[in-house]
């Protein structure tokens, strides 16, 4: 048929071996695919089953948990990595929701917990790759933290068949980073603290200048009448007692002005951060004497009520100090033609909460601006006299010590802060 000679044929016909036939061209080919598509779709066939068992080997051998998951949230099938962390058999867990076996829902995570996600959805929506960080708060075990990803099994059409989940525990990473981040923040708040204890003892030191000043002249002006009467001669009697009158007064002036320098020492110096047990009403008291005479200047009436008994928890006395200052600092602020500023401290009924109340009758904050007088660098003072950090050092030093604070003002009539500390 090739040649299109029919002798050959004839002639292939007659010299043929015995029991051979002669096909005709068009059947012999038809054969011949036929052979050759069965020789590959039973090399296909063997690559698939390699390939199964490949892909079988590495999901049960790995240490990761994995979890082969159908469009429905259905388990296909789980590795021993997998089983063994969630104490079940795969008989237990095979047809199961994921939802249930991983998390004990009736309902998907993403319905249950909106803000968990699930790395499956995404994946069946997108046909790629997902991830996401779960919290796992089974009955059985104590929480744990997993980073879930997911990975898309595709058919022939392109459509997502089968999705497999890898779940990694980085509880312990997870608790480390934490611990760090937490360990940074409580550093950075102790170098914030620092600094703004420097500015307020620049605040302090302006103020303590006058109040120095004060008996500083009037030392000088006995000083100059005790030299005029010893320059008259030998003093009389009466001479002698006007120097005891001088030297008690000199000496009185003397110790107020050793005392605001001890004060103002005592502020500056860098101590080291320490938590023991110390006394809030003592605090505050030595908070109002480093400031009472900046609110004489100013003409703020101060009233304090302190509870009669020592409110003792354990904390740090520059941190607390600090909060104190800058909350008096910002009423005194609040009032710059002067006022009434009222601080008390009192036990809650309770017996385990000590409350401190500092207010003023200064001009309020703005109903708009109360949610975030405690954000970091809020401000609305002018450029140069704050720097927004104050009432957040307040929040972060409160917070470190298990405490709460809540603000409330009117405009035009003053602002209470009200700060709670557990103590013992």
């Amino acid at each position: 048929e090739l040649t299109g000679s029919r002798e050959v044929l004839l002639q292939l016909t007659t010299l043929r071996p015995k029991g051979l036939g002669v096909l005709e061209h068009n059947i012999s080919k038809l054969l011949r695919d036929y052979f050759l598509t069965s020789e590959r779709l039973k090399s296909a066939e063997q690559e698939a089953a390699m390939e199964k068992r490949a892909w079988e080997f590495l999901i049960h051998q790995t240490n990761e948990r994995i979890l082969v998951l159908d469009p429905d949230f259905c388990i296909v099938d789980a590795n021993e990595a997998f089983l063994k962390a969630m104490e079940k058999t795969k008989e237990e867990v095979v047809g199961a929701k994921c939802y249930a076996i991983t998390h004990g829902l009736s309902a998907p995570c993403s319905r249950a917990h909106p803000e968990l996600g699930c790395p499956l959805i995404e994946t069946l929506r997108t046909g790629e790759s997902a991830h996401a960080i779960h919290e796992h708060a089974l009955p059985s075990f104590p929480p744990f933290y997993c980073e879930v990803v997911t990975y898309p099994l595709k058919g022939a059409d392109g459509e997502v068949r089968r999705v497999i989940e890898v779940m990694r525990d980085i509880t312990e990473e997870f608790s480390s980073r934490l611990e760090k981040r937490i360990k940074d923040m409580k550093e950075d708040l102790k170098g914030l603290i620092q600094e703004d204890r420097m500015i307020s003892l620049g605040k302090l030191v302006a103020s303590s200048v006058h109040e120095i000043n004060n008996p500083i002249q009037g030392l000088l002006t006995f000083c100059g009448l005790m030299q005029e009467i010893l320059e008259e001669g030998e003093p009389g009697p009466e001479e002698l007692e006007k120097f005891k009158k001088y030297l008690s007064l000199m000496y009185r002036e003397l110790v107020r002005c050793g005392n605001i320098v001890s004060g103002l020492l005592s502020f500056s110096r860098q101590k080291e951060s320490k938590y023991r047990d110390v006394d809030l009403n003592e605090i505050l008291d030595q908070v109002i004497s480093l400031t009472r005479h900046k609110m004489e200047i100013q003409n703020i009436s101060l009233k304090t009520e302190y509870y009669s008994q020592p409110l003792v928890l354990n904390g740090d006395m520059n941190q607390l100090q600090q909060c104190f200052l800058n909350l008096i600092f910002n009423a005194m602020e609040a009032m710059p033609e002067g006022g009434e500023l009222h601080v008390s401290s009192e036990l809650e009924p309770s017996g385990h909460q000590a409350l401190i109340y500092i207010r003023d009758t200064g001009c309020g904050i703005p109903e708009e601006d109360l949610e975030h007088i405690f954000d970091p660098f809020f401000t609305k003072k002018r450029e140069g006299q704050g720097t927004g950090l104050g009432l957040s050092i307040v929040y972060g030093v409160v917070k470190n010590h298990s405490g709460k604070i809540k603000v409330e003002s009117q405009l035009g009539k003053g602002t209470t802060f009200i700060l709670s500390f557990p103590l013992g």
